[in-house]
């Protein structure tokens, strides 16, 4: 028995903030924005929305596609860097917020990768036959931790949500096959929220710093990207007996135009067959790639069977692939 993706949906805030609207906040230009990132506008949460807000909006239209009451699922999980609270889960006020008595929810966290580790997961619970059912999330409001004073990062985030329903399946040929985490624990300083946690509680000399914001080396966070996804994506392509010309589609975070453009190279994978949506989102972290696998779904790109390739990689670092037959 595998586990199938029976479901998606995803949500982005109506606010929308471009290059120009960037460029009058620090020293950039739309045509260095476009031209390192592949980026031209993000969405940004109201004021009034949190993390939990993206995260139902996007399950809701998830359960709707699957055709599954929100009473009826059985577990929740969530990928997040930003939850509402530091506890309880966001997880936990999703399930609440469906009327679900029935779920058991938690939130992981794996930065830009936390939706790939939740699916994979929430994949063996359902193939196992623990449940028969998950609800999988990742949300992330980025901005919310984005210093707008630092050129270098602020260009990069957006926020949203995205979601699957995973339900078993004894259909030959279908279903979440192969997956591979990484992580490398070594590299934790190239990209990381330094203040605001355990090591460096909240404080005056904290907001001075400004180290409760993300702080990246964009430089050396690139390099170890485009090296590990090559090597996790052949991986699981090797687990399942595949080379990339029989990858009919690639759903991949969408952290850097540049980086989805090296990997693509170098696994001799054509552009084309990759979704990419990053110049109206940017980088969602941990929904970027249930956003884009809802966008793809709806658009119709998918006929059952068909083999997708999935990549992500964030900070921690974490990363890893999956072969998915639709």
């Amino acid at each position: 028995m595998r586990s199938l993706i029976a479901g998606t949906g995803s949500y982005a805030p109506a606010k929308i903030l471009t290059n120009a609207d960037i460029e009058k906040l620090v020293d950039t230009s739309d045509q260095w924005i476009v031209e390192r990132t592949g980026i031209r506008q993000r969405h940004v949460a109201a004021p009034e929305e949190a993390t939990s807000d993206l995260a139902l909006a996007a399950a809701r239209r998830a359960l709707e596609s699957a055709k599954l009451d929100p009473a009826d699922v059985e577990m929740i999980v969530v990928g997040t860097v930003t939850p509402d609270y530091q506890f309880p889960s966001v997880a936990a006020v999703v399930q609440g917020k469906l009327g679900n008595k029935k779920a058991f929810a938690f939130d992981l966290t794996a930065a830009c990768a936390g939706s790939l580790y939740a699916l994979s997961i929430a994949d063996r619970f359902v193939s196992t036959g623990a449940v028969k059912n998950a609800l999988v999330i990742g949300a992330d409001a980025l901005t919310r931790i984005t210093d707008w004073t630092d050129r270098n990062t602020c260009i990069l985030f957006g926020d949203g949500a995205g979601a699957m329903v995973l339900r078993p399946t004894d259909e030959p040929g279908r279903g979440v096959l192969t997956t591979r985490l990484h992580t490398d624990g070594s590299l934790v300083s190239i990209l990381l929220m330094p203040g605001g946690g355990s090591r460096d509680p909240l404080s005056q000399k904290v907001l001075d710093e400004r180290s409760h914001f993300v702080k990246m080396n964009g430089r050396e966070v690139f390099k170890v990207a485009v090296r590990a996804l090559v090597e996790s994506c052949r991986e699981v392509l090797a687990a399942e007996g595949l080379t990339p010309a029989d990858v009919k589609h690639v759903i991949a975070h969408q952290a850097n135009k540049r980086i989805l453009d090296a990997t693509l190279e170098r696994l001799e994978i054509p552009a084309s067959r990759c979704w990419m949506n990053l110049e109206k989102y940017g980088n969602t972290s941990a929904a970027s790639v249930p956003m884009t696998l809802d966008e793809a779904n709806r658009a119709g790109w998918f006929q059952p069977g068909d083999p997708i390739l999935m990549m992500a990689i964030g900070g921690g670092m974490a990363w890893g692939a999956s072969i998915v037959r639709w």
